[in-house]
């Protein structure tokens, strides 16, 4: 049997706009988790926290699960992930668990710098390394979701709203057409698309991934991710991860929900 002894390592470094206890609250609680990352819930809690499970969805029934074993309030926290290579299609892979570290430092002026550092072992099989590099490619904007929620909503809870439809065209395309229909494509500039009101908050195009990223303010205060991206059999996907706020977001998302998909279906007309 082959012997995990080959190291993976990355690291992020983020500057965020709040005291490192509202950083804490946002990184290290289901509820923190889901308002700007993945939606997630605690599936086992363990007296002192340690030891406690959080899962987090992925979409299509994929999922995370992570235990923390690690628990100092609000500079360090740590979770163990042991199923990440399931998540990237090797189920029997000779691998440790992945261990991600959130070490946060607070700074003057209410501010603080925030450490992510995720490593395992591996076999040195380049679908690891890959696994690694990817990983860190898609994290960066969760990051910065996280820099915008704290900015805009800190302490408050978000309801998810997670659509995933496959669009006919060509990646860039459907790209276009998503941006057409939201009326805007720099930052900054305000977005007219389903009676919605807000503003870009961030574009960017990297390694085969088209992301844009919308604040609203009417009519229901929203950060809406939209990313395209290319599925397996070449046909573009459209992820819409949404984060609503306000005591009526439950609703909104039961009732929204068919209705983003009926408009990410219908960018392969526009395209």
């Amino acid at each position: 049997m082959t012997t995990p002894n080959v190291p993976l390592r990355a690291e992020l470094t983020f500057e965020l706009p709040a005291s490192a206890e509202i950083v804490w609250s946002a990184i290290a609680t289901a509820q923190g988790i889901s308002s700007w990352f993945l939606p997630t819930e605690t599936i086992e809690t363990r007296d002192g926290v340690v030891g406690s499970v959080l899962r987090m969805h992925m979409g299509e029934g994929s999922f995370s699960d992570a235990t923390i074993t690690g628990w100092d309030v609000p500079r360090r926290l740590v979770y163990s992930e042991p199923g990440w290579a399931s998540l990237a299609g090797h189920d029997d892979a000779a691998t440790t668990p992945m261990i991600t570290e959130f070490l946060v430092e607070a700074q003057s002026g209410g501010t603080c710098v925030l450490r992510v550092v995720t490593s395992a072992f591996g076999t040195g099989a380049e679908w690891e390394r890959e696994f690694f590099d990817h990983m860190m490619s898609s994290w960066a904007p969760f990051f910065d979701n996280l820099r915008l929620y704290l900015t805009h909503f800190p302490g408050q809870h978000a309801t998810s709203l997670s659509v995933a439809v496959v669009v006919p065209g060509e990646v860039s395309e459907v790209y276009e057409a998503l941006l057409r229909g939201l009326g805007g494509r720099e930052v900054g500039q305000p977005i007219d698309a389903r009676g919605l009101s807000g503003v870009v908050e961030r574009v960017a195009e990297a390694g085969g991934f088209h992301g844009v990223l919308v604040r609203t303010t009417e009519p229901m205060p929203s950060l809406l991710g939209f990313l395209v991206h290319e599925m397996g059999d070449g046909l573009p996907n459209v992820w819409l991860e949404g984060y609503l706020f306000g005591a009526d977001a439950p609703k909104v998302v039961d009732r929204e929900k068919s209705a983003w998909t009926a408009w990410i279906e219908s960018l392969a007309v526009s395209a």
